[in-house]
């Protein structure tokens, strides 16, 4: 390479700030319109936090102005998720102590540059944990700021290389958005038709005396419109190291599935249990634990992949695929908070397949059902394809990553 790369502290990147907690018990300090970004509002692997889930109010503002960090300034989780959690800020906001913010040097740093470099560093960040008591991972600021990292000297070359990594992430960004829009569609549809009951033609149906229920319409069972599978006890004494993926309640994360963390089974044992093997669209629910009656559906994936003992399958059943159905009735139609009654607020909550299939549901006519299906399943194919995509452009970005951020490739000649 032509550019010379230095070593530096990330202390010597540009100024860190560690946010603040507002206290809680003063319901002034929140509310407002500064943005609250804290670890749980944050994806791995996702640059920018879109969705927050609370705000500083003015007054919150006042006290802890000198913690409010500019957009493209890059924040780092400390305290519990160390090595995992990192983003880029894309609009001014203000963060908790569990996050470390550097607010870069422009004069010498590109920003999105620092980015990605503290990206490719975040196992030495967890490897600047020096180790408590509790066993809670926790880097102090002045660890953080004292790791090294190898930067090149030409801002120029930096903003080359953030630049080639940038069009990876526009393009997935881009992607989330599209898969964020149609989601919202299948939602919009099914609160339409099913919650606020003006479905195609409502004008024209009569309601039933009896039923209080439009004509064809009945109150029935989960079991009524779906299958289900309980999924298969894999000893973990036969895990291996590579291999096909088991999905686990832990891998069920916001309407979809998520096997980058996970165990994996050989292919004689994967050979023995094929009847559990998940294929794209199958719709999970965790039956047990904190996460008991959260919903997934299974992306496409390169390897077959196997459901495991407390998660379930829903199955389809009779002519209409009514899946798509029974996700939303669980995540935004009230089943949710019906799994999680039955499950019981006991440390292990659980729920079985016959209770699952027991909740009560109002089931509408089969015409309406089967459109609901035909419309839903056109923009889940296309959200299944787009998550594809994003997989392979995350895979090549991070490939490029590590090449970049070690100098195998002189950028000068791209």
């Amino acid at each position: 390479m032509t550019d010379k790369w230095t070593v530096v502290s990330i202390g010597d990147l540009g100024r860190v700030v560690t946010g603040n907690t507002p206290p809680k018990k003063d319901p002034a300090n929140y509310g407002g319109s500064y943005p609250f970004i804290k670890p749980t509002d944050m994806e791995v692997g996702r640059r920018y936090v879109l969705d927050w889930d609370e705000t500083y109010s003015d007054k919150a503002y006042s006290k802890y102005k000198r913690s409010y960090i500019p957009p493209k300034a890059t924040g780092v989780v400390t305290i519990g998720t160390v090595g995992e959690k990192i983003f880029q800020a894309h609009r001014w906001c203000f963060t908790n102590q569990s996050v470390n913010v550097v607010i870069p040097n422009e004069n010498l740093y590109d920003p999105d540059f620092i980015y990605y470099l503290l990206k490719i560093n975040l196992p030495k960040v967890l490897n600047a944990n020096p180790g408590t008591a509790s066993g809670r991972h926790h880097v102090s600021k002045s660890n953080f700021c004292s790791i090294k990292v190898n930067v090149p000297s030409l801002k120029e070359t930096q903003s080359k290389i953030a630049s080639i990594l940038s069009a990876y992430d526009d393009l997935i960004e881009n992607n989330l958005k599209r898969i964020k829009l149609l989601e919202e569609k299948t939602q919009q549809t099914y609160e339409e038709w099913f919650v606020r009951m003006k479905f195609p033609g409502y004008e024209n149906v009569s309601i039933n005396k009896e039923t209080e229920l439009p004509e064809g319409w009945m109150l029935g069972e989960l079991g009524d419109l779906i299958g289900y599978q309980s999924g298969y006890a894999y000893k973990s004494k036969l895990f291996v190291d590579r291999g096909f993926p088991v999905v686990k309640i832990k891998n069920i994360d916001k309407n979809t599935i998520d096997i980058s963390s996970t165990n994996f089974i050989d292919d004689v044992y994967a050979h023995k249990t094929k009847k559990f093997q998940l294929f794209p669209g199958d719709l999970l629910i965790a039956m047990t634990g904190a996460t008991v009656g959260k919903v997934g559906i299974m992306p496409i994936t390169d390897k077959p992949c196997f459901l495991n003992q407390r998660v379930g399958r829903f199955l389809t059943k009779g002519n209409i695929d009514n899946r798509s159905f029974v996700n939303r009735f669980i995540t935004i139609g009230g089943g949710y908070e019906h799994v999680v009654n039955i499950a019981g607020g006991s440390a292990q909550p659980n729920i079985s397949a016959s209770q699952i299939l027991a909740i009560k549901v109002i089931v509408p006519d089969e015409s309406l059902l089967k459109k609901f299906s035909e419309q839903s399943l056109i923009s889940e194919k296309l959200v299944l394809n787009l998550q594809k995509q994003n997989s392979l452009l995350e895979e090549a970005r991070d490939i490029l990553l590590s090449r970049l951020m070690s100098g195998m490739i002189d950028v000068d000649r791209i």
